[in-house]
């Protein structure tokens, strides 16, 4: 009689179950790309400051009509972490923590790697807008672990894989007691108080496990993966509600900052809580699955682009302006310049980030050795 094994028997006997695949929303890879977007306009064309001048001048005097909008690109950063909420518990559901640990690995490290030796590279070799960090302190960010241990990035933008990568962690205990609609609910609204208790305590080593400011993001794509996958409810939509609120609050707080500490120059407040109600109804529209008919092939080669994008752009996109734009009107400057990083992202998913996700993949699935 032949005997049937589960595959959670067959998980703790050691040995492999293949899984299916969670079904893919292409409209989230569009957004994604639209978020990273947001980030390489807010570099390009409105953030000067911390730099050698990229443009030779202020950006807001190279671009005074279109430096205003990309001001509010900053904001590609909290659409990304409403994303990866919802992405994460899709990619976690019926999955163990090691599993789950793996994939994010494999997922984050060899694109990252690979943007990190090459921002290394250009720096070295064309000192232009940025000094590049010494070779231990490339040593140090190979491990992702860079600004815990209070070391210089290579490139500034990699502030936000230390989010993530908290976010993964913090979610990976729920994995571990078992991802179910219920334990993912109740995370969700105690993350949201922990992350209020948080700013009151005023206890640094707490904010750093409980990232108050972007707390509100992780649990608005979390509630609204949970929508999309067990159907409307009233709890379920009132932890999406609590979740904007305080992001609206953050997001205000924010672009005061922004202006007075970031760009130096006035940043109206409601253009920006305007963009980030959009970027919040719109991801609820996903949830609901009246998207779902979306599904151009562009789509997936524009989510592959998105993370290679994001770690390319800024300091080798500086560099590429700032050689540029003295033979080139400033807007051919421009599309050129981005046009380049997306072809070099491209090529770095195609070549590098693929072939190496498939190896490492392949290693970390081995069993270890008894």
């Amino acid at each position: 009689m032949a005997v049937l094994v589960t595959p959670l028997q067959r998980r703790s006997a050691g040995t492999a179950v293949p899984r299916p695949r969670p079904a893919r929303i292409a409209v989230l890879d569009g957004l994604r790309l639209v978020a990273a977007l947001m980030v390489v306009g807010y570099h390009f064309v409105a953030y000067d400051r911390g730099t050698v001048l990229p443009w030779g001048a202020a950006a807001d005097r190279v671009f005074p009509w279109l430096s205003l909008p990309a001001s509010y690109g900053w904001l590609g950063v909290p659409m990304f972490f409403l994303i990866s909420g919802f992405v994460i518990c899709l990619s976690a559901w019926d999955r163990t923590p090691g599993e789950f640990l793996r994939s994010r690995v494999v997922r984050l490290y060899p694109a990252y790697w690979a943007a990190a030796l090459l921002t290394f590279a250009v720096l070295t070799l064309w000192p232009v807008v940025r000094r590049p960090v010494g070779p231990s302190d490339l040593l140090v960010n190979l491990t992702m672990l860079q600004e815990p241990l209070g070391v210089r990035p290579v490139d500034a933008v990699y502030w936000t894989l230390w989010v993530e990568a908290r976010f993964y962690l913090l979610f990976a205990l729920v994995v571990w007691r078992g991802l179910t609609l219920r334990r993912a609910t109740l995370f969700g609204y105690g993350w949201l108080v922990a992350s209020a208790l948080a700013e009151q305590a005023d206890v640094p080593a707490l904010n750093v496990v409980v990232m108050p400011e972007h707390a509100p993001y992780f649990v608005a794509g979390i509630a609204l993966f949970l929508v999309h996958r067990s159907g409307s409810h009233l709890t379920l939509w009132a932890l999406f509600g609590a979740s904007f609120l305080m992001a609206q609050h953050h997001v205000a707080a924010q672009t005061v900052h922004v202006a007075r500490d970031v760009l130096g120059r006035p940043l109206p407040v409601l253009p920006a809580l305007v963009l980030v109600t959009g970027i919040f109804a719109t991801m609820a529209v996903v949830a609901t699955g009246r998207l779902s008919g979306v599904r151009w092939r562009w789509l997936t080669v524009a989510g592959a682009l998105t993370y290679p994008l994001y770690l390319l752009h800024e300091y080798i996109g500086w560099t590429l302006i700032a050689a540029l734009h003295p033979l080139l009107p400033r807007h051919a400057t421009l599309a050129i310049v981005v046009a380049l990083v997306m072809a070099a992202a491209w090529l770095l998913h195609r070549y590098v980030e693929r072939p190496a996700a498939r190896l490492l993949r392949r290693h970390l699935t081995r069993p270890l050795p008894r």
